[in-house]
């Protein structure tokens, strides 16, 4: 998706004034430098994918510098070190922080956005981390409260330059934990717990519409009255597919898409 390729590189600076600061060296002391050096020295680690001396940086002018001109700044940007340091529990509660200080901040939107994304990628391996595992049992909550939070997010910021990346992320996002409830309903058919599995399925029909694994629900139906019997509500639901699902392939997984994006950029 190109449109979104450059997402993080929207600007989020506030406008800055030079520091002529001069630091003071004696014997035995450490050298205070001005803000802007270190915030100069956390962008070029950033550029190099250095991002562990980036958040070094940029977390000493916030402890050393917590009023000056950089200071909001280094903390948006802390924001998405942590993220691109595959740290998105110190991303989330950066976003928190942030969210917390500085509620009518001019950039306060990209906090709301960020928090959600950061939730999003504690889950982004779990198709890889779940193999071998029981199917009924994985977590995917950072999925979910991601969906919750760039759901509150596009509610508070309709109008943000980040709402139409949120929204895809959001459509994702339903179909991830659709299809999660899915995997533990082939689970229980595996088991022959078909009570099971028609009850995840009825889940997503019925309370995650318009995911793309509505045909894949009814699927799963169709399989569960079948074994157990039930002859009126196997024909019910083979009508509803023929009227609703002609012509309509099972969609692929994109979950490699977001990566491919995000690791290429940074707000400026």
């Amino acid at each position: 998706m190109k449109e979104y390729k450059n997402i993080f590189k929207i600007s989020l600076l506030i406008p800055l004034a030079a520091i002529s600061l001069a630091g003071c060296q004696s014997e035995g002391e450490i050298i205070e430098r001005p803000e802007k050096i270190y915030y100069d020295q956390a962008q070029r680690r950033m550029l190099t994918g250095n991002y562990i001396g980036a958040i070094e940086a940029l977390e000493t002018i916030e402890s050393r510098y917590p009023f000056g001109k950089y200071a909001e700044q280094a903390q948006v940007e802390l924001i998405y070190a942590h993220l691109m340091n595959s740290e998105p529990e110190a991303a989330h509660s950066s976003a928190e922080k942030f969210i917390r200080l500085h509620p009518r901040h001019p950039n306060i939107d990209y906090a709301y956005f960020m928090k959600g994304i950061s939730s999003y990628t504690r889950d982004k391996n779990f198709l890889v981390r779940i193999t071998g595992t029981d199917l009924s049992n994985r977590d995917i909550s950072g999925a979910k409260e991601s969906f919750s939070e760039l759901a509150e997010f596009l509610t508070r910021f309709p109008e943000s330059q980040y709402g139409p990346y949120a929204k895809q992320r959001s459509i994702y996002l339903r179909n991830m934990i659709a299809r999660n409830e899915l995997a533990a309903a082939d689970y229980y058919i595996t088991r022959k717990a078909y009570v099971a599995s028609i009850r995840r399925a009825n889940y997503v029909l019925e309370n995650i519409p318009g995911s793309s694994e509505n045909l894949r629900a009814l699927k799963i139906l169709l399989v569960s009255y079948d074994a157990l019997g039930y002859s009126e509500l196997y024909e019910d639901t083979k009508k509803v597919i023929a009227l609703n699902f002609k012509n309509v392939e099972e969609p692929e997984d994109e979950s490699s898409w977001f990566w491919t994006n995000v690791e290429k950029t940074k707000p400026e």
